[in-house]
């Protein structure tokens, strides 16, 4: 696998205010970031994978915000194939400081927001959640103890 040149921060914009979740909202605000966030914490890598999401994130917001990802230092990409260019993204430990969060706003939707659920819910397989809260029990699947 080729490694990809680590880049240096872009120089980011003037904030708004100092206030941390001001710059926070600047960075992951938007409402495909996070998307993108929660799909690197249950194992998609490679772009075609995020594009397949439920919520089909289209193509030129995808580029942008994995680029935004990498600058802002939570994604690192490195090159799997070299013609034509396709790279494999992977949360770096600023990523997955975001751990955390991601339950939280998991923990605070699901039960908040009615008619939501967790990928785990729908496919009985809590693989298939990283942020399965605890309190949400699965159905038991034939085969399965």
């Amino acid at each position: 696998m080729l490694a990809r040149m680590a880049r240096s921060p872009r120089k980011s914009p003037a904030r708004r205010s100092p206030c941390p979740i001001a710059g926070a909202l600047d960075l992951l605000g938007d409402k495909w970031t996070l998307l993108v966030v929660r799909d690197l914490f249950a194992g998609k890598k490679r772009y075609g994978e995020f594009a397949d999401s439920m919520e089909h994130i289209p193509t030129n917001l995808l580029a942008d915000r994995l680029k935004r990802l990498e600058d802002a230092g939570i994604v690192a990409s490195s090159a799997y194939q070299d013609n034509p260019p396709r790279h494999e993204y992977r949360l770096t430990p600023t990523g997955e400081a975001l751990r955390p969060v991601m339950q939280e706003l998991v923990n605070w939707g699901r039960r908040h927001l009615p008619g939501t659920m967790v990928r785990a819910e729908a496919t009985g397989n809590a693989a298939d959640s990283p942020f399965l809260p605890g309190w949400i029990k699965l159905p038991r699947r034939p085969g399965r103890p």
